[in-house]
């Protein structure tokens, strides 16, 4: 609490003792959109109404009320409070003059000073108001494969200060941010957006949390990261991390060798040609070892949202092989194919390729079901032509109707595969995981981070479409949707 005293005169030394002005100790917090009141109180307690009282932010005049002559003046008032404040109740008498401000914005954070005007002698008081904008819960999704882990962007609006941002992991330990952004909109409220490459695959959870440095209220999400999900190690970089120093030695054993020798026996210029040439033979292989590091895979990714309407959302990630250029950062993008959610089209299936079914390379892709009574998830695999082995669209997928779920593969009116699985608490999210070299179709709980279930060693021989819809596969294929 602040307090001023303004004498005109000396003679006014006598009388502003008579009065001071009092604020809160403390700021005043409020939610945006909220009413707040800023307490003024004279003391000792004695009225007002006499008074000239003013409520100013930075300036005497436009100010955010006036109050004169028994009642409010609203041609000095600032614009912005126009039809939103007023002085509360009928307490003037006893010279309070709270201050109710209706429908906090964020542009009304900030210092109020309360002034009172009694003649010539003038007494004021400070009081802060914190505007406090709690945003949505944390939005947290996996980018894609980056510096030998995964990407993770946690994002969230309508914040009000600048929140602060943190992750962490299962134990609570902080780690630290790759990096952050924050945008304000034309409300004055933040939009953040934070992204953490984890590169152990043990970590399991990770946590966004996203506080109001206000009122230390904070919203947090978690994203559970299955280890399937991370980029796999090439072989060529194990195999090299044991060759090269070994290469390394035997050179320079084979050249100190040689030099010995040629200092010592000048006279067998034959053997020291020999070893020469056995050096020449080992840089030979050891180029060859690095042109065939640069044949090694590097991890590419791309990614598509999209929406239908209350059925859900869906995003995908790609993880391939590049041959092409061992340089090329994580942005490569060719050969890639993005997923969309769509109308109905003639199987029922709300998910859609741009271009043809997936045939290689690894893709996992997110699904909202969130308050989703029945859906079939998972993928079809589609015959190519001259295909001896598949003669007719397979499903392999997970069903949900009611409280049960199950596991299928189904083809036509064929289930080789029916299973009962006992999940407890409803998915609002599932993610699933290609790996189409080595046959694997995994589903995860992103609400709760479980492994739900997994098709194995399915040995694909057409091409593999993503496949979802709000019945079960108890309906024949020509059922309507």
């Amino acid at each position: 609490m602040f307090s001023h005293s303004f004498p005109q005169s000396v003679s006014d030394f006598h009388a502003v003792s008579e009065f001071s002005v009092k604020g809160p100790d403390e700021p005043i917090n409020v939610l945006l959109g909220a009413d707040a009141t800023l307490p003024c109180q004279l003391s000792p307690e004695q009225s007002a109404a006499h008074m000239h009282i003013r409520w100013y932010r930075d300036q005497l005049s436009p100010a955010v009320l006036v109050y004169q002559n028994g009642q409010e003046r609203g041609g000095q008032q600032m614009l912005e409070y126009r039809g939103r404040t007023e002085l509360v109740g009928d307490s003037i008498h006893k010279g309070s003059v709270a201050l109710l401000i209706q429908h906090v914005r964020a542009s009304d954070n900030g210092q109020y000073q309360c002034r009172f005007e009694d003649g010539h002698i003038s007494q004021e008081a400070i009081v802060e108001l914190h505007a406090i904008g709690l945003g949505s819960a944390p939005h947290v999704h996996m980018m894609g494969p980056e510096d030998g882990g995964i990407r993770v962007l946690c994002s969230s609006g309508g914040w009000f200060p600048k929140p602060r941002v943190q992750w962490s992991n299962m134990a609570g330990v902080k780690l630290p941010t790759l990096s952050e952004s924050q945008t304000q909109d034309g409300d004055g409220l933040f939009y953040v957006e934070a992204s953490l490459v984890v590169t152990d695959s043990s970590l399991g959870n990770v946590t966004c949390s996203i506080q109001n440095p206000f009122s230390g209220q904070e919203k947090v999400s978690a994203i559970f990261l299955p280890e399937p999900f991370f980029p796999r190690t090439s072989p060529w970089k194990a195999a090299l991390a044991g060759t090269l120093p070994v290469l390394g030695l035997l050179l320079i054993g084979i050249s100190y060798t040689g030099w010995r020798e040629h200092q010592a026996k000048e006279r067998e210029v034959k053997k020291t040609k020999k070893e020469s040439h056995e050096r020449d033979q080992m840089r030979n292989e050891k180029e060859m070892a690095l042109t065939a590091k640069g044949k090694s895979g590097q991890q590419g990714k791309s990614e598509v949202h999209g929406k239908a309407g209350d059925t859900g959302s869906i995003s995908h990630e790609i993880f391939h092989q590049n041959n092409s250029d061992p340089e090329r950062k994580e942005n490569f993008r060719e050969g890639t194919q993005d997923l969309s959610l769509s109308n109905k089209q003639e199987d029922c299936n709300l998910i859609t390729l741009t271009q043809e079914g997936f045939s290689f390379w690894r893709h996992f892709w997110e699904v909202d079901i969130e308050d989703i009574d029945e859906w079939t998830l998972g993928i079809y695999e589609e015959p190519i032509e001259n295909n001896k082995y598949l003669q007719k669209k397979k499903y392999r997928v997970l069903e949900k109707k009611g409280c049960e779920y199950r596991a299928l593969t189904y083809c036509l009116q064929d289930i080789s595969l029916e299973k009962s699985l006992p999940i407890e608490k409803c998915p609002r999210k599932i993610v699933i995981f290609l790996d189409y070299e080595d046959g694997d179709i995994s589903f995860y709980n992103m609400t709760d981070g479980t492994h739900i279930f997994s098709f194995t060693q399915a040995s694909f021989s057409g091409s593999v479409h993503p496949y979802f819809k709000l019945k079960s596969m108890e309906m024949s294929s020509s059922a309507q949707c």
